[in-house]
């Protein structure tokens, strides 16, 4: 007996490792596409819902498609009603290799096994993923076959009929038991074709298998609600609740009228196999028909359930990126301008804790500058999901061209406040654990520059919304002037150093380092607004070398 149950587990981790191949072939080879198709897609209910069976029905996982939408949805970057139509097709996808595979053909999996090997050994990546997937569809098969072999010797045995005809007439227990096991297994597809086999060989009752067909589907919906999101937005988690509950009722409903359900398909289908397959397709197909023309009023009773909840405590959530813009590119475009801006105004503040942490040598300042890099890694992730969203078929070349300007602006910000995070907070950090300061005149000098970008900030912000021409050329024009400062102030830090007069050694390379990033940060001002107004009218040049 215990080599039975060895046996049987062996054969289920077969199973379960054959579908997970699958999916990691399909994910690796068509990953970025279908994600991108999914987006594209999610403009109306009929194009997500046929789209969420595609994508499922290629990657065998409801729950892997469900995840995909349930991101895009926290991030706002679709609406509830299309994002639930995908949910629909999800569900229904996820039945297709049941039904392929609850046909006999197992002759098939040394074949598929043998190609999939074959085109795994190919170098490109491509005919690679491929073959992981045969390799994946022939060791399900070979699983399935294991299994039914496995089961045949006890399916008389009088203590299992005993143990399962109990099970059998509890079908609430048969619904918690597969719900739990696929959950746990993060497949419905495995837990229905190991339920398919049992009913096969008679080692579970059809009505059993229905039930435990129920608790599958049922399954399969808590994944996502456990894992789609972690934010504190109630707004997120609309999407996979909306679809637990849709499987809820349709499980409740179900399980009402199971008794019938079963008698008419005694009736349909005699082989019982067929008849398990055909009830989890017809269950997710009906279920669909009937929530597909009530998605908009189930859609407005999730949102009034979890209204949205911004933190307002939280200077990185986003104040002004509206999903319904979306559909206005104009708008949503003006919408990432505005939240761009507030990057610069971090920028700056982070400039001035900077500039009190070095004149104080206040520790506590440079843990709250400190901060304030999170929150631009926060806004600059956010508008970068929020333009990459819209439809690029929505937009004009000047739209395109606007676009490109946002992204660049808030990528340079960022970066901007990383050297400020990094590098010269670090070095502020250095001299108060060792107790160290600059020179007066070295401090003095350290300190103009850091006035000088706070007003180059501001200037970047202005330009960034005027794209006024003589601006970005005065903007740019600080680049030679932070050169300048960057040579004037080394020059005469050495020879301070020379004479011994006031900088250490200790604290020389701080100096010079401090001096370098300062002129970076600068670098990405310019880079932020000036640069792209200057390509645009053609007075900028390719490179400074000097044509020979």
């Amino acid at each position: 007996m215990p080599l039975t149950v060895l046996n049987l587990a062996g054969s289920v981790a077969l199973l379960l490792w054959g579908v997970h191949m699958v999916q990691t072939g399909v994910q690796r080879a068509f990953g970025a596409k279908l994600r991108s198709f999914l987006g594209r897609t999610l403009k109306n209910r009929l194009s997500a819902f046929f789209a969420g069976l595609g994508i499922t029905a290629l990657l065998q996982s409801s729950t892997a498609a469900g995840l995909m939408v349930t991101g895009f949805a926290a991030g706002g970057l679709v609406d509830l009603v299309p994002a639930l139509a995908v949910m629909l097709g999800a569900n229904v996808g996820t039945t297709l290799i049941v039904q392929l595979l609850s046909f006999n053909v197992v002759e098939i999996a040394p074949a598929l096994i043998l190609v999939g090997v074959l085109m795994f050994r190919r170098a490109s990546a491509g005919p690679r993923d491929f073959g992981r997937v045969l390799i994946g569809l022939g060791l399900m098969l070979m699983a399935l076959f294991q299994l039914v072999s496995v089961l045949t010797p006890y399916e008389d045995v009088p203590s299992l009929r005993i143990l399962l005809g109990a099970i059998s007439s509890q079908p609430v227990i048969d619904v918690i038991v597969a719900a739990g096991l696929t959950w746990a297994a993060h497949s419905s597809v495995a837990v229905v074709l190991v339920i398919v086999s049992m009913a096969s060989k008679g080692t579970i009752s059809p009505d059993a298998a229905y039930a435990l067909v129920l608790g599958a589907n049922l399954g399969t919906a808590i994944n996502p609600v456990l894992e789609g999101s972690t934010g504190p937005d109630p707004a997120a988690k609309r999407l996979p609740l909306g679809n637990l509950v849709n499987r809820l009722l349709g499980v409740a409903v179900a399980l009402a009228v199971l008794p019938y359900i079963g008698t008419a398909l005694a009736r349909f289908e005699p082989n019982i196999a067929r008849a398990v397959a055909d009830f989890h397709t017809a269950f997710n197909v009906i279920l669909a028909l009937l929530f597909f023309p009530f998605l908009q009023p189930f859609a407005r009773l999730l949102v009034r359930w979890m209204p949205s909840r911004i933190d307002t405590t939280d200077p990185g959530v986003p104040l002004y990126l509206d999903p319904a813009a979306r559909k206005i590119p104009v708008v949503a475009l003006g919408d990432a301008a505005r939240e761009a801006l507030r990057m610069a105004d971090v920028v700056e503040g982070m400039l001035s804790g900077l500039k009190d942490a070095l004149e104080k040598a206040n520790r506590r300042q440079i843990t709250e500058t400190k901060r304030m890099d999170d929150v631009l890694d926060k806004l600059n992730t956010a508008i970068k999901r929020y333009i990459t969203g819209l439809d690029p078929e929505d937009l004009n070349e000047a739209d395109h061209d606007r676009l490109r300007e946002i992204l660049t602006f808030a990528t340079n910000m960022e970066h901007a406040g990383d050297v400020i995070d990094k590098n010269m907070l670090g070095i502020a950090n250095k001299l108060v654990k060792r107790g160290l300061t600059f020179s007066p005149s070295g401090q003095a000098e350290l300190l103009t520059m850091l006035d000088r970008l706070v007003i180059n900030v501001r200037t970047s912000a202005s330009l960034f919304i005027t794209g006024d021409q003589r601006a970005a050329r005065l903007l740019v024009g600080e680049k030679e002037v932070f050169r300048e400062m960057e040579t004037i102030a080394t020059d005469a830090h050495f020879q301070r150093l020379r004479s011994g007069k006031v900088d250490t050694v200790e604290t020389s390379t701080m100096h010079l380092d401090a001096l370098r990033d300062l002129k970076s940060i600068n670098a990405n001002l310019v880079a932020a607004a000036a640069y792209p107004i200057l390509e645009k009218t053609g007075e900028l040049l390719r490179t400074r070398l000097r044509a020979i």
